[in-house]
């Protein structure tokens, strides 16, 4: 039977929405690797009653439970001390994680209070899972047939002890049959409009592959995972669904892979020998910042000017001071003017430009708040495109960066010829 694992996160500051729990989704896709499941993450309070309740549940449903947060020196970490009342055992100080911490004070030349101290607590009768990189070391503990793991919330501790210490105990049970993921990107099409087409597809899914979908703005990730102790012929087995998936969405078919769309755009920008800048107004550097976040993108990526008066606009890429007092900085001629002009002071095959009023401010009776112009210029020729969106200022940036980006791989696949 394969094993079950359930995470819980312990702490008040993710459901304020004061930080986002990127831990469970990391250590999600470090157990996929390891060919072991998440069947639950949750998210409880630093309450005494919360963490009673979720272990008590977890137990229900999980052989192991890896626990987050909660395992620092204030009164309001209040998981160890929780945990041992649970499991019916006691602190005890261990002195190897005593000295440790002891030298990390040092070495920051800080002065080390009583209240540290109480980080070198750990449970008697279980495991010490020993933190290199900081203050609070992890935790192990069997308890009625299950496993419990505990680690800091700070995501690089968290990581380095589930790396070192943790993945490579549970991969001696992963030998469990294997788990297979598969992505198809598509772009341009809402959810309701790919499931819709291609429902006899999924109708024909064996049970032992199933599909998720996954949607952005713009664009629909969807994933086939598949389970068998053949992984081969199970690869084999899932690349036929998507292949059909492939033809039946056709035009909007972008790539094979778990990747965004920019992900999809600059290999294939680099396979080619393109180049590209970006000349932002609304988007305000968004555009850029989502392409430089890709390893490798200094190799396509030349840069950017992100232009947000008309000042700059006219000095740094050329835009006539006519154009702007004639048509607006939030019209064709003045977006077409600043992807020329990027082309011109980058040097590059492509130029992205956007210009709007993202809101919200801004605005007249003729051009509305949610009024955006996007051009795509080529050393040649210059495509616009122009939106009414009717969001608020975040979702009109995002929205403009991802229309930014299909407008970008439509004009690629004309060039390349893809089918």
């Amino acid at each position: 039977m394969a094993t079950k694992i359930e995470i819980i996160t312990i702490g008040d500051e993710i459901l304020q929405g004061q930080i986002i729990d990127s831990n469970s989704a990391w250590i999600a896709q470090q157990l996929l690797l390891l060919n072991l499941g998440v069947v639950q993450i949750t998210t409880i309070a630093d309450r005494e009653e919360a963490i009673v309740e979720a272990f008590d549940q977890a137990k229900q449903r999980a052989d192991v439970i890896l626990v987050t947060g909660g395992l620092g020196p204030t009164k309001d970490d209040i998981t160890k001390h929780t945990a041992a009342e649970y499991f019916g055992t006691q602190l005890v100080r261990d002195e190897q994680v005593l000295a440790h911490v002891k030298a990390i004070f040092e070495q920051r030349k800080r002065e080390m209070l009583a209240i540290n101290e109480m980080q070198a607590d750990v449970f008697e009768g279980g495991d010490v899972l020993f933190n290199e990189l900081g203050t609070a070391p992890g935790l192990w503990y069997d308890y009625e047939g299950k496993s419990f793991a505990f680690m800091p919330g700070v995501p690089f501790e968290m990581k380095h002890i589930m790396s070192v210490q943790v993945l490579p105990r549970l991969a001696r049970i992963a030998n469990q049959g294997h788990i297979v993921n598969m992505y198809i990107l598509t772009a341009g099409l809402g959810e309701s409009y790919v499931a819709e087409s291609i429902k006899d597809i999924e109708s024909d899914l064996p049970k032992h592959i199933r599909l998720a979908y996954l949607p952005k703005l713009g664009i629909v990730r969807l994933r086939l995972t598949g389970t068998s102790m053949d992984a081969n012929a199970l690869r084999a087995e899932m690349e036929v669904f998507a292949t059909r998936i492939k033809e039946r969405v056709n035009d909007h078919f972008v790539s094979f892979g778990d990747m965004d769309l920019e992900g999809a755009i600059l290999p294939l920008m680099n396979s080619n020998g393109y180049t590209l800048a970006t000349a932002e107004s609304c988007t305000g550097g968004m555009i850029a910042s989502r392409i430089t976040a890709i390893p490798g993108a200094g190799d396509v990526f030349k840069g950017s000017v992100v232009s947000y008066t008309n000042e700059i606009k006219n000095k740094l890429l050329g835009v006539s001071e006519q154009d702007l007092e004639e048509f607006g900085a939030v019209s064709e001629q003045v977006v077409s003017a600043m992807a020329t002009g990027a082309i011109k002071i980058f040097d590059v095959d492509f130029a992205l430009a956007t210009s709007g009023f993202a809101g919200p401010d801004g605005g007249s009776e003729d051009t509305p708040v949610g009024t955006i112009w996007i051009a795509l210029a080529t050393k040649t020729k210059v495509y616009t495109q122009q939106f009414h969106f009717h969001n608020d200022r975040n979702i009109n940036i995002e929205r403009a960066t991802t229309h930014s980006f299909l407008l970008l791989w439509h004009q690629l696949r004309a060039a390349l010829s893809i089918e």
